[in-house]
């Protein structure tokens, strides 16, 4: 098997295994972009603490996550199309997130369905629901979500309309991938991607599947998708959302410290501090300069998550030590999937853990739960000649 040291040698093997059409819906973002890329140099422009002569001797990644126990304080993000990076992508990355003790939050806008998924994972998932125009197919999601046992229910409210994705136009990007020249050229070059994508029955966005109107093809199908996001939303739909659901309910997408009390008066047990990615508002804040007003907002009376730009073990860290009492990772496992499945995703929750360990390590951490913002440098003051 090829050597993974880090989450970068995920990715480029990922993108040699993987046609550019889903690549670049992984990697890309709205508009310029500019947001996607301030997520990743946010964490950057955090310096960590290094400590000495501290007793890091005996250290524990371990926490609680909604009250559940995790083997350290990670979630693997809901990614659309999990199910197009490898063939039944979702119940490899579930079953890969359950052995290594982490969540995994499946999309709405998954390949495999739901039950399919639950059915694969040794533990409970989490499901991710958007507030469609048609408020018959979310109470049926919940339901369906319930039936399996979900651990939790991640509503995502920052799709009001879809943001201006130039790459996925470009690529006329679907599920499974309409067959152009272009399309046709892109897929010779990755025949095992295709020889896996032959051999599943799930090809098309599972979880819709039964709920709509009879006659939906794959390209009238994405069509529906498009136009089922909702503008009108509002926290009386979240409630009605609550008054359905009574298992643990994280609000996703929240930048705004209103937004947060606003959140958690509607019922939310946790709130995922995010600006999806980068995928939607071009020119949002970074998620990690958003987090500290939304702890503030809130205080202890909901667990914050944050998620984007996550890299590695070092960037866990950060965001711990910014007070989030989750960390989310999104393309980061996505990588590990598209580049060697199951094993894969395995592969780069190990190197975040690894790396997290020892970076708790060298900053006189010792307890992942505890950390706090003495582990970042509190000042860029340069040392006296």
């Amino acid at each position: 098997m090829t050597a993974f040291h880090c989450i970068e040698d995920l990715r480029r093997a990922a993108h040699r295994r993987v046609p550019r059409m889903f690549m670049d819906y992984l990697e890309s973002g709205s508009w310029s972009e500019s947001t996607l890329h301030a997520n990743r140099a946010a964490w950057d422009t955090m310096p960590l603490r290094q400590r000495v002569a501290v007793d890091v001797s005996r250290r524990t990644l371990a926490t609680t996550l909604l009250g559940r126990a995790a083997s350290l304080p990670l979630a693997m993000a809901p990614l659309g199309l999990l199910g197009m990076q490898r063939a039944d992508g979702e119940i490899l990355a579930a079953r890969a997130c359950a052995n290594a003790g982490v969540p995994f939050v499946l999309s709405t806008m998954s390949i495999s369905p739901l039950e399919a998924v639950a059915a694969a994972s040794p533990s409970p998932l989490w499901f991710q629901l958007y507030m469609m125009r048609d408020r018959g197919v979310v109470a049926a999601l919940i339901e369906r979500a319930r039936a399996v046992g979900c651990g939790a229910l991640v509503l995502t409210l920052d799709l009001q309309v879809l943001g201006k994705r130039h790459a996925d136009v470009r690529n006329g990007l679907s599920a499974p991938p309409r067959l152009t020249p272009r399309t046709m050229l892109d897929l010779a070059r990755h025949p095992l991607w295709c020889l896996r994508l032959l051999g599943t029955r799930h090809r098309g966005f599972g979880n819709l599947q039964g709920l709509l109107p009879a006659g939906t093809d794959t390209r009238s199908l994405v069509s529906w998708i498009e136009t089922q996001f909702d503008p009108a939303v509002t926290w009386l739909h979240v409630e009605w959302v609550r008054q359905r659901w009574d298992g643990p309910l994280i609000i996703k997408g929240i930048l705004d410290a209103e937004d947060a009390r606003l959140a958690v008066e509607a019922g939310a047990d946790a709130v995922v501090v995010s600006n999806h990615g980068g995928r939607q508002l071009d020119g949002a804040p970074a998620s990690a300069h958003a987090l500290p007003d939304v702890l503030q907002a809130i205080g202890s009376r909901a667990e914050v998550h944050v998620d984007g730009g996550i890299r590695s073990g070092q960037d866990l860290l950060r965001a711990l030590a910014l007070g989030a009492r989750g960390v989310w990772a999104g393309r980061t496992l996505g990588y590990g999937l598209a580049a060697d499945g199951e094993r894969g995703v395995t592969r780069a929750i190990d190197i975040l853990r690894e790396e997290l360990d020892r970076s708790m390590a060298l900053t006189g951490q010792t307890d992942a739960a505890a950390i706090s913002r003495a582990a970042l440098v509190a000042s860029r003051a340069c040392d006296a000649p």
